[in-house]
């Protein structure tokens, strides 16, 4: 896998990832088949930083209704990835 595939998008429109941002603390959406050490070295690449840990969720689909339809959320994995002390993402809130 390519970095640009294993990185899909960064989340920061949430109230949890705000208040990670204080901690050093990235999240994003990353690609279901990759691993913990391919996330550190696609991040690492991508921003041109060090990173110190890297936890990883599965987010399960979940049923949803609109009016009389039923339909199922996609299932996603995120990955929340502190970097060491100094070190800040600035693309990151762009």
């Amino acid at each position: 896998m390519h970095i640009t595939d294993i990185i899909k998008k960064p989340i920061i429109n949430t109230e949890k990832a705000r208040t990670l941002l204080e901690n050093n603390e990235y999240v994003f959406i990353v690609d279901k088949r990759a691993n913990k050490l391919q996330i550190k070295d696609a991040v690492e690449k991508l921003f041109n930083v060090k990173v110190q840990g890297v936890n990883t969720l599965n987010i399960k689909p979940k049923n949803k209704r609109f009016r009389m339809s039923m339909y199922k959320t996609a299932a996603i994995k995120k990955a929340i990835v502190k970097l060491k002390a100094g070190e800040s993402i600035t693309a990151y809130e762009g």
